[in-house]
């Protein structure tokens, strides 16, 4: 029997018994049998109706529930705190198995869409609220390249901007700064992880990737409505629609591709009526597009940072797939000398990354499962690189060149994705981003 049956056999039920939302926190309890289990999120918004936001805060539960259900993959969820139509139920079905596409395919679990789950839950009670006059836009940064060309971009178009902070770090607080943003006007939240989710993890629990920028959604929108925004500007991009494994559907960022965004966007309006409005400001532009515009930007250089296994320390660990990507996409606009001050090293000499590369680069090879654009945008970039660099090619470079003697790039600059939810008044923004030559 297998980890996953095993489980299941053992733990036939996950809860969601309750929520309690205040001005200061929102904490959640969830339980599996014996184990109870209590995130919260902490925040300092000021005074708000609170009662008027309940069900927000309900469905940013149900986007929570899923990092606690896949410990035991509990084949019931019960809801108890809400109601759900069978539409509603579809639909969170729906973003689980999407979400949990890679957790499934790298601890090896064979299941289905019927079988996987099941949740039990009321019907919803009937909402009539009124969300009143919207204006601004927030703009969730977590550190990175992407949600610092949508500040400058909105800041130069004049746009009123929330800058939207979750579990604080100097890179996310110094891109606010440096986009001439005070920070009395970002909304920063603590989001904390119950310990004994981790304690079950080290007992041999499942554990693994869920999708969290569904997180990122679902409290952007409650914290943007409490703040009265029009717009939920997020920075995903086009390349986040693409698959991680050669041959299925199994996509890292599933919770930032258009499928989500649309889906997302539906749940509002049939849920909430009119909220505030989420979408993808940088969704017509590649990862390659988005690296030529961030370059403009020489006062990001030292304060971005976007490397998951060095973000507690705010620093770029240099040795994972995030790192290098990175820093292959930079060195197609940048020298190794500007690079090596950002990053500390230079990473295209690091020979034991190669096997890393040939997944963002070769057909067939199974992207490294992190937030990576898609393998014609870092070929490009690395031919880029190496007609960049005159003299001694660094070894990555080296067997870039080895594995694809002949290699024609393919044309970005132009490239603009109109499957996109971008407001008619930013679409210049973008065309002229695009157009660029």
């Amino acid at each position: 029997m297998s980890k996953f049956d095993e489980l299941r056999a053992k733990h036939q039920r996950f809860i969601y018994h309750s929520f309690d939302l205040n001005e200061k926190y929102l904490e959640f309890h969830f339980s599996i049998d014996d184990f109870h289990f209590y995130p919260k999120w902490t925040f300092d918004i000021g005074a708000f109706d609170t009662e008027k936001y309940r069900e927000m805060a309900f469905s940013l539960g149900l986007a929570e529930l899923v990092s606690y259900w896949k410990c035991a993959c509990c084949p019931i969820v019960e809801i108890r705190c809400g109601g759900l139509s069978e539409w509603q139920k579809k639909w969170w079905k729906t973003l689980y198995w999407g979400g949990l596409a890679e957790f499934f395919y790298r601890n090896g679990i064979s299941t289905d869409f019927d079988r996987f789950m099941t949740i039990e839950a009321p019907e919803p009670a009937p909402l009539n609220h009124s969300w009143g006059e919207l204006s601004g836009v927030m703009v969730p940064v977590g550190g990175g390249k992407d949600s610092v060309v949508s500040l400058e971009i909105l800041r130069q178009a004049g746009e009123r901007i929330t800058p939207y902070v979750i579990n604080p770090r100097p890179a996310t607080e110094g891109c606010v700064r440096a986009a001439q943003i005070p920070l009395s006007d970002a909304i920063f939240a603590h989001r904390s992880i119950d310990p004994t989710l981790l304690e079950l993890n080290a007992q041999g629990y499942l554990n693994g990737h869920t999708p969290f920028s569904a997180v990122v959604a679902f409290s952007s929108l409650l914290f943007g409505s409490i703040q009265g925004l029009r717009y939920i500007a997020l920075s995903n991009e086009s390349s986040a629609n693409e698959t991680y494994v050669s041959g299925a559907e199994v996509n890292h960022q599933y919770s930032k591709s258009t499928k989500f965004e649309r889906d997302f966007r539906e749940y509002c309006t049939n849920t909430f009526g009119d909220c505030p409005q989420y979408f993808s400001l940088l969704r017509p532009l590649t990862e390659w597009q988005i690296a030529r515009e961030f370059v403009k930007y020489p006062q990001y250089f030292g304060i971005f940072q976007s490397c998951n296994l060095g973000s507690k320390r705010n620093m770029w660990c240099c040795n994972c797939a995030k790192c290098l990507y990175v820093y292959i996409l930079l060195a197609a606009f940048l020298d190794d000398e500007q690079l090596s001050e950002i990053f500390g090293c230079n990473m295209l000499e690091k020979a034991e990354l190669s096997d890393m590369l040939d997944g963002l680069v070769m057909d067939g090879e199974d992207k490294p499962f992190e937030c990576v654009g898609t393998k014609d945008e870092v070929r490009l970039s690395l031919q880029m690189a190496l007609e960049r660099r005159s003299g001694h090619v660094p070894p990555l470079l080296e067997r870039f060149h080895k594995i694809f003697p002949n290699y024609k790039p393919v044309n970005l600059a132009g490239y603009f994705d109109k499957d996109n939810f971008v407001p008619e008044q930013f679409l210049p923004l973008l065309e002229a981003i695009s157009n660029e030559h």
